[in-house]
């Protein structure tokens, strides 16, 4: 017997040898967990993860199929996640994990096309401290989502019929409509109505049906009593506005990648990263599955990406049915609203929804940016960082603080800032913006189709008023990308591309934004502006092709091709024009006819 166990012990050292890989690799099935149960795996695949992260598993997989994730015997963590919600909104911040990955180091995780279904309220996944870490081949969705869907089936003498989609799940009590799902109801409602003809998307009203007296014609077709007149065959949408879950969650992590991951569904915000080093997101579906016959994905943004630094990486995704924004990539501004010595500043997080989280450490390098201009007049090394409490932070430098500092002024986190490329990405179906942009490193918006965004395809912003998110431009360049239809319900100005700072007083001697470049793209629109910009100096727009279009009306109002604000070293030239392009002119203000250079053919008069 001793010399037969040890030939097995010879033999499974020889294939481990052969083959060291196997002895990395964990399976779900090796816990007895298998695919298409409908059982709740959450607390059995909460310990498969744990196990493998404890023991430095490289691989952790799942067999093909449908795994069913329930809140109960979920991980139930506090996280504050920027813009998401109000103390009043969610004072507790707590957040129902589906899966939890906490200090994970070098681990892929396969899906194999595996269908991730939760219920409830969740936040599907969340990366915690984790480094090199990456998703492959996973979709995501709900069960019931907390979006609601319904079609206008008829509307005539002072009645809508709507035909509620099947995965909605509702009730009439005292004449009116509730909508409700596993563990929770809707009780603030936000509307927006799907063209399914023109395949816009746009705001819209709840108040005429919360009002109005509802009865259930035959299941999933109720009738209201009200005197609004919708387009029969368009889709409205409704969702409850409190963001209490993500989507998903990258916290303080570092080289993480989402690869060929669908995300079908998503609560409250979407994928949030959040001072997290290196994100890459490949071939990243955020759009409903075909088979469930639903057009929204997210009820607020898609990807969202928080005081991340190194590279963030947005390449070949797909982007439709978003109630928000498909990619949002800010830093924070932090207002100083203490000055306890020389060397200290106690700062605050000012937009309700985004507070908590850890916004500074130390060694970090900030900027002190004047709110009223928006201007990094000077730079700061951190040297300690104390909490005060979830709104406040007392920062100490290594050098004392700048004597001009003024009121309201705020505190930038410059080392906590992306070089960022979205390229070859397709957004569709949302009714706000494709890509906000905030970033002083290099960034690069590249051969990306834009369909039918609501407002500003892309909109570069940076404020010290309402979001406070920071992030003024330095190096951006937009080439090569296909606009179609843009801007038909919001801008600013309705621009397809704006570019919009908070400061308040517009002065071309001292711009907020540099060097932006727009070149090689090709704007098919129906109206105009093309181009709206603030406080810019260094404005390229080379060799741009416009079209004009003619699905959507032109909207009354702004009649200029370009509309600068306060700009300086602004060049426009090789200009093309299809059609009978509307409005060929550039509108300035606050500035000098000498701040723009215009050069070939078309002529454009400036105003």
């Amino acid at each position: 017997m001793p010399l037969l166990y040890r030939f097995y012990t010879a033999l499974f050292c020889a294939l481990f040898l052969l083959n060291p890989s196997r002895a990395q690799t964990v399976s779900v099935v090796d816990a007895g967990i298998h695919p298409d149960t409908y059982e709740n795996v959450t607390v059995r695949i909460q310990q498969v993860i744990d196990e493998a992260i404890r023991t430095g598993k490289t691989t952790l997989t799942f067999p093909k199929g449908r795994y069913d994730f329930w809140p109960d015997g979920a991980i139930r963590e506090k996280y504050f996640i920027s813009n998401t919600s109000t103390e009043k909104e969610d004072s507790l911040k707590i957040r129902t994990v589906g899966m939890l990955f906490r200090n994970a180091k070098n681990l892929t995780v396969d899906g194999n096309g595996a269908l991730f279904v939760f219920h409830g309220k969740m936040t599907t996944i969340v990366l915690e401290h984790c480094e090199n870490v990456k998703l492959q081949n996973i979709h995501v969705d709900f069960e019931r989502p907390t979006m609601s869907e319904m079609r206008y089936a008829n509307a005539s003498d002072g009645e809508v019929e709507l035909a509620i989609q099947r995965d909605a799940r509702y009730a009439i009590r005292d004449g009116k409509l509730e909508f409700f799902g596993e563990g929770w109801k809707t009780t603030h409602f936000h509307a927006v109505e799907f063209d399914t003809t023109l395949k816009t998307m746009r705001y819209s009203d709840w108040k005429p049906y919360a009002n109005a007296q509802a009865m259930e014609v035959v299941p999933r077709r109720v009738r209201f009593n009200t005197s609004v007149t919708p387009k029969r065959g368009n889709i409205l949408t409704v969702r409850d506005i409190i963001r209490d879950q993500v989507g998903m969650h990258i916290r303080e992590c570092k080289n993480v990648t989402l690869e060929d991951v669908g995300m079908h569904y998503m609560h409250g915000l979407g994928i949030v990263s959040q001072y997290t080093e290196n994100v890459t997101m490949r071939r990243v579906t955020c759009a409903p599955r075909p088979e469930t016959g639903r057009i929204i994905a997210s009820s607020a943004d898609f990807m969202h990406f928080s005081g991340c630094r190194g590279k963030v990486t947005v390449e070949d995704c797909r982007f439709s049915g978003a109630h928000d924004d498909p990619i949002n990539v800010h830093g924070t501004n932090l207002r100083i609203v203490g000055k306890p010595d020389a060397t200290s500043l106690k700062v605050r997080f000012m937009h309700g929804q985004s507070y908590g989280f850890n916004a500074f450490f130390p060694t970090d390098t900030v900027a002190f940016v004047h709110s009223a201009s928006m201007e990094r007049f000077a730079n700061g090394v951190v040297k300690t960082v104390d909490r005060l409490n979830d709104r406040e932070i007392l920062l100490t430098f290594e050098k004392p603080v700048p004597a001009t500092l003024e009121d309201h002024d705020c505190v930038e986190n410059m080392t906590w800032t992306p070089e960022v490329l979205i390229r070859r990405n397709y957004f569709t179906r949302t009714n706000t913006r494709g890509v906000l942009l905030t970033t002083p490193r290099k960034a690069v918006i590249e051969n990306n189709t834009f369909f039918r965004t609501g407002m500003s395809a892309v909109l570069i912003e940076a404020d010290a008023e309402g979001w406070y998110e920071s992030g003024a431009v330095r190096d951006v360049t937009i080439r090569n990308n296909e606009f179609i239809d843009c801007a038909y319900q919001g801008g600013p100005g309705n621009a397809i591309i704006a570019i919009n700072p908070s400061n308040k007083v517009a002065d071309f001697k001292k711009p907020v934004h540099f060097n932006i470049r727009i070149e090689g793209n090709t704007f098919n629109t129906f109206d105009y502006p093309v181009l709206f910009a603030k406080s810019t100096r260094g404005l390229v727009f080379g060799n741009n092709r416009i079209v004009r279009t003619t699905e959507l009306t032109p909207q009354s109002g702004n009649h200029n091709m370009f509309w600068f604000n306060g700009c300086s070293e602004v060049e426009v030239s090789g200009l093309k024009l299809e059609g009978e392009v509307l409005g060929k002119n550039i509108k300035l203000e606050n500035m000098l006819k000498s701040n723009v250079k215009v050069t070939g053919s078309p002529k454009l008069t400036i105003e």
